[in-house]
């Protein structure tokens, strides 16, 4: 049977696998589903059409599924989506879809957030990712896989964190981060290549080497980044390079832009 704490409310017809946990002072709503293993060890709030996979944590003060912070909510029955693993501490906020995108809010498997993050509604974040503290993600915002956020970072609306990108502690980002970028600052500005990211995913040195001379190629030129990527023979030395190639797409279909170079 599934281990309810006698100060809890779990409604009747949410789904909780046989192996949850579920500690003191927890609410856990009706259209909720929890996958095994998970643990919600105090105080901890789901609500909403909210589904979360296997192997999850909740630590004491989380709120997951809440409506959304956006005027144009109207009570539609919008959902948030947790994958596998993830661990959620203290107070972190998570908030359900809109309508204005798929009304989905949906985070992957083996994600790390740390104490007062908050992601808004209709945000998608990837696999192994690592947030640290107070960071939080307005609507609609993106962030790939194995991205790492330092403390006290604010994304604004509808920018796209590049997967193995890598953000610096309080920094303000209101344009995209291509992948396997670093950046910092407020507001942000692009600061290099991760290149200890790009190592850790066994990418070899010629290919590191190369998004390196695409990066400093792209950043000497007088053309914007998404002017740089439209000429072909400044492309052409790089056609075999996976990441960079990845770059150059996430440039040509940026809506909010990319974050200026450092100057």
């Amino acid at each position: 049977m599934t281990l309810i704490h006698a100060s809890s409310l779990v409604s009747e017809t949410a789904k909780l696998h046989e192996t949850v946990k579920v500690g003191p002072f927890c609410i856990v709503g009706p259209n909720v589903e929890i996958g095994a293993n998970t643990i919600l060890h105090s105080h901890v709030v789901i609500d909403g059409h909210t589904t979360i996979g296997e192997g999850n944590q909740f630590f004491q003060g989380c709120s997951i599924g809440a409506p959304p912070q956006d005027n144009s909510y109207k009570g539609e029955p919008t959902r948030t989506v947790i994958g596998n693993n993830n661990i959620f501490r203290e107070y972190v906020s998570v908030h359900r879809g809109t309508l204005k995108e798929q009304g989905l809010t949906i985070i992957g498997n083996n994600c790390l957030f740390m104490a007062y993050v908050h992601a808004g509604h209709d945000v998608g974040i990837g696999n192994n990712v690592t947030i640290a503290n107070s960071t939080n993600f307005a609507g609609h915002v993106k962030v790939g896989d194995r991205v790492i956020i330092g403390g006290g970072t604010n994304v604004s609306q509808f920018v796209t964190l590049g997967r193995g990108s890598y953000i610096g502690g309080a920094t303000a980002i209101d344009r995209d981060i291509p992948v396997f970028c670093t950046a910092m600052g407020n507001r942000a500005y692009l600061k290099g290549i991760n290149i200890i990211g790009l190592r850790r995913q066994g990418y070899s040195k010629q290919e590191i080497s190369e998004v390196v001379d695409f990066y400093r190629t792209m950043e000497a030129s007088a053309l914007s980044p998404r002017t740089f990527v439209d000429h072909e023979e400044f492309m052409a030395e790089f056609k075999d390079n996976r990441v960079v190639q990845e770059m150059i797409e996430q440039i040509k279909k940026t809506e909010v832009g990319i974050a200026p170079f450092n100057s």
